[in-house]
């Protein structure tokens, strides 16, 4: 009888329970973060945070809905937006860019214009191909808030680049496309780095759009002002991640139940998979679900869930409910840093535009120097390999993506 007892009055006690006296399939705690830290990465990354400057009292009075929203449903809107805040801030990008959504569809991933625009970043189907975003029968890309951001992302990046960090022309020409930017800044003889965006002979409405911009940004900043206001966004939120989807998946909610996930919000983030229905074609794609993380001895980095784990795959020392979470970055954990395998014609001028870095830097990172020959073949590293990220670019290196 004193033997059946002695694990319950060891455990009782405090004694350390043998690693083989603990559930060996007992799933990794979610991370979470709290809204107030979203919040507050989103001032912290704002390229301009004077709101002392007039703004648009009709514009403010058109957004004056968003900090109510984020008050009233943060369970909904801020997983998303820290979700787009991070992949921002993981390229080094301000986070003026992830109002965007707010103008385009009010960050709702399903959304869809009668003109044609869908998804968070509302891209037209040709501007989402060229981007190389899928669309086809059973699949629209645009309606996957992992492929529409992370496009999306990369073509801020490039324009952010081309303009010389100036985010009011970048968006600019992420509404209007950077050759007409280009070709107002010649007609007003001014330059990137010294441009005055209001007065160059742009559309109306796309200047416009700078001016949303500039008052979403006040209205949420004067927002963190108040103490209500603060309190009321600071719920505990799931931070979410890409998760490839399994091969074998044939519908959203058996694998969402596989996973632990609530169905129905992983329905309501990734409306790419019409009714949840996965169709044959869809494979190698990544749904956007809470994320799964790693022990402290991978700190800053996220696993999203894809099959159940089986005890001899899984990390010796998965994240428990009693175990610390390390600070997320979720992105790190998804987008492998960009290479460039050199072409035929190629110079480190033109690689550089096109993908939005300086000279300067790209030299440094690859080790070259300005008089260094570039050969056809030789791989190139466009973006600096972040924590967590080494095996996943050299996946990316081994498959020849550029």
């Amino acid at each position: 009888m004193l033997c059946l007892l002695a694990p319950w009055t060891a455990a009782v006690a405090g004694a350390a329970v043998p690693p083989s006296a603990t559930a060996p399939d007992a799933p990794p705690a979610a991370p979470s973060v709290q809204g107030s830290e979203i919040y507050q990465r989103f001032v912290d990354g704002l390229s301009d945070r004077d709101c002392s400057a007039d703004t648009s009292d009709r514009w403010r009075r058109h957004f004056g809905h968003v900090p109510r929203d984020l008050a009233n449903q943060p369970d909904k809107l801020l997983p998303l937006f820290g979700y787009v805040i991070d992949q921002l801030q993981a390229h080094h990008l301000p986070t003026e860019y992830a109002l965007i959504p707010f103008v385009e569809s009010g960050y709702r991933p399903g959304a869809r214009s009668n003109a044609g625009p869908a998804g968070l970043w509302q891209f037209i189907a040709r501007t989402a191909r060229n981007h190389n975003v899928a669309i086809r029968p059973g699949y629209d890309g645009r309606l996957s808030p992992v492929d529409s951001t992370q496009a999306a992302v990369r073509y801020l990046k490039t324009l952010h680049g081309m303009f010389a960090g100036d985010w009011r022309l970048a968006v600019m020409g992420y509404n209007a496309g950077e050759y007409r930017v280009f070709g107002a800044l010649k007609q007003a003889g001014q330059r990137a780095a010294d441009a005055r965006p209001e007065d160059l002979p742009m559309p109306q409405t796309t200047k416009a759009y700078v001016s949303k911009l500039q008052a979403l940004s006040c209205l949420l900043v004067e927002a963190g002002e108040r103490e209500e206001w603060l309190q009321a966004i600071d719920h505990t939120v799931p931070v979410l991640a890409p998760a490839p989807l399994p091969r074998t998946a044939g519908n959203l909610d058996s694998w969402a139940s596989r996973q632990g996930h609530d169905p129905d919000l992983i329905r309501r983030m990734n409306p790419a998979f019409p009714e949840g229905r996965v169709a044959s074609a869809d494979r190698e794609l990544r749904v956007l679900a809470p994320a799964v993380a790693v022990s402290d001895t991978a700190p800053d980095t996220v696993l999203a869930a894809t099959e159940p784990r089986d005890s001899a795959a899984a990390p010796a020392a998965a994240v428990t409910a009693s175990a610390p979470t390390a600070v997320v970055h979720y992105a790190e954990a998804i987008e492998p840093p960009r290479s460039h395998v050199v072409a035929r014609g190629d110079s480190i001028w033109r690689i550089a535009r096109r993908y939005g870095v300086g000279v300067a830097q790209l030299l440094a990172r690859n080790g070259l120097t300005r008089d260094s020959v570039l050969r056809p073949g030789t791989i190139l590293l466009i973006d600096d390999v972040l924590p967590g990220a080494l095996s996943a670019a050299s996946a990316d290196r081994s498959d020849g993506s550029r």
